[in-house]
């Protein structure tokens, strides 16, 4: 899950699990696999970034728990 920034500025929370694509036009339009669109103040780099960190922190405490358990 990756926080997110409407353009009225009300922060929410998005299943990143469910993005299928991110495009500027100019404003941050993220497309759902279910075909649901939001419209967000962060830039296309910091969605991926949010994506990519989310998905590191998610994988390594998999990872750990893996090992130890």
């Amino acid at each position: 899950m990756i926080e997110v920034t409407r353009l009225n500025k009300k922060e929410f929370v998005l299943n990143c699990d469910w993005i299928e694509t991110v495009e500027s036009t100019p404003d941050t339009v993220i497309t759902l696999t279910n075909g649901k669109k939001y419209v967000v103040s962060e830039s296309v780099d910091d969605i991926m970034k949010k994506v990519v960190e989310y998905k590191q922190k998610i994988f390594s405490a998999n990872y750990g728990e893996y090992i130890t358990g």
